[in-house]
């Protein structure tokens, strides 16, 4: 699975465009479940504990954060526990430097892509 790219509000993966956030395993792209950590901190800037555990699999040893055009995404605290306890590092970075990551990474990995700010 190939990322081409994004600009603000889209992201492109093997030609398809889509017009919201997406996650990236396994070979499939699903829509990001953003609502887990809105119900939490009231915006999906800041992802919780409980979109942590909806986008970890078992064996991922790299998650990739598309933190946004702008860099405005982060995780909360226990997110970040929840993935050192799963022993899956984490590289948030703004969403056209985490697509380069994502294209060059190997292995088992997840891609978690913020499209807007």
């Amino acid at each position: 699975m190939h990322i081409d790219g994004t600009e603000f509000g889209s992201i492109t993966i093997d030609g398809k465009r889509y017009d919201h956030d997406v996650v990236i395993r396994s070979g499939r792209i699903e829509k990001r479940r953003k609502k887990l950590s809105k119900a939490e901190y009231g915006t999906s800037h800041i992802i919780s504990k409980s979109e942590a555990k909806w986008v970890f699999e078992d064996g991922c040893d790299l998650l990739i954060i598309g933190s946004g055009q702008e860099g405005n995404v982060r995780l909360s605290p226990e997110a970040i526990a929840y993935l050192d306890k799963k022993r899956c590092r984490v590289s948030l970075r703004p969403t056209p430097e985490a697509i380069a990551a994502f294209n060059r990474a190997a292995g088992h990995k997840i891609g978690l892509m913020h499209v807007t700010c």
